[in-house]
């Protein structure tokens, strides 16, 4: 089901030229992402409990982990790229069309899979030289970086500081950057006078507000703040939630609530 409706909101932005803006552009990217990411654990995943065959190479184990790593880094990074887009259309509307244009949003897109793609190299080739001498059961039901390193007999200690050190720039500064473009989205907001105009305004970005909440708020759950020792089921719970319903819900999120998609939806559906 996620991966039916991303490809249909991919399909749907193609195809209707009324689309073809940076909003849907970004959120064409963003599908793409999602149907990515669900490759990387479901399968995986799915054939552990079909099969009970619960075995995974560790070349293929580093190679989970680190394009789960980069999907993290692609998403926050796009969701930053999508919140500026959401700025400049709101407090710069009549030099939108000039200052969003296909360069910029073509360069915005390719600044943020090359970064995601090249970020999380120093930390996976570090892990991948350690030693697991003793229990090789992972307790997770991916190759999650954290688990990995609770089963090494190798000192972690160097380790540690590199990967909060790749927390903070793969989540904290994009959620700075997106930070800052809501300050000065909803104080230019504010300043409308009529509340019609405020809600309008309001409403391109409430689609855009709702998967952020949802991102970083499992993101930061489970990777940035400290967890104990009795949350680990809670952990994967959460983790769950961000690896398959999360690219479940956002195109049903945007769908929703953007009426030009659904408009595009619609007719697509009345075509045929």
């Amino acid at each position: 089901m996620a991966v039916l409706g991303n490809l249909l909101v991919i399909y749907i932005v193609c195809a209707d030229p009324h689309l073809h803006t940076p909003m849907y552009f970004f959120l064409s990217n963003l599908s793409v992402l999602d149907i990515s990411s669900l490759t990387v654990t479901v399968p995986k995943l799915l054939a552990i409990l079909l099969t009970q065959s619960n075995t995974i190479l560790f070349s293929a184990c580093i190679t989970q982990m680190y394009c789960f790593s980069v999907s993290i880094d692609v998403e926050f990074m796009l969701l930053t790229a999508m919140a500026y887009d959401r700025y400049v259309a709101i407090c710069n509307p009549l030099r939108y069309t000039t200052i969003m244009n296909k360069r910029v949003c073509a360069l915005l897109a390719a600044v943020s899979w090359v970064k995601s793609l090249l970020e999380p190299l120093p930390h996976i080739l570090v892990i991948s030289q350690f030693s697991f001498c003793d229990s090789n059961v992972i307790n997770h039901f991916f190759c999650d970086f954290k688990a990995l390193l609770e089963l090494s007999c190798t000192d972690t200690s160097d380790i540690q500081p590199l990967t909060y050190g790749a927390s903070v720039f793969a989540v904290f500064i994009p959620f700075l950057l997106t930070l800052a473009s809501y300050v000065f989205i909803i104080s230019t907001i504010l300043r409308i006078r009529s509340t019609e105009g405020k809600i309008k305004a309001f409403s391109t970005c409430s689609s855009h507000l709702t998967v952020l909440i949802l991102s970083y708020g499992t993101v930061i759950g489970v990777y940035v703040l400290p967890m104990s020792g009795n949350s680990v089921n809670t952990s994967k719970l959460i983790t769950a939630f961000y690896t398959v319903i999360l690219p479940l819900l956002n195109p049903l999120i945007y769908s929703l609530r953007s009426k030009e998609l659904n408009m595009a939806l619609k007719k697509a559906f009345g075509r045929k």
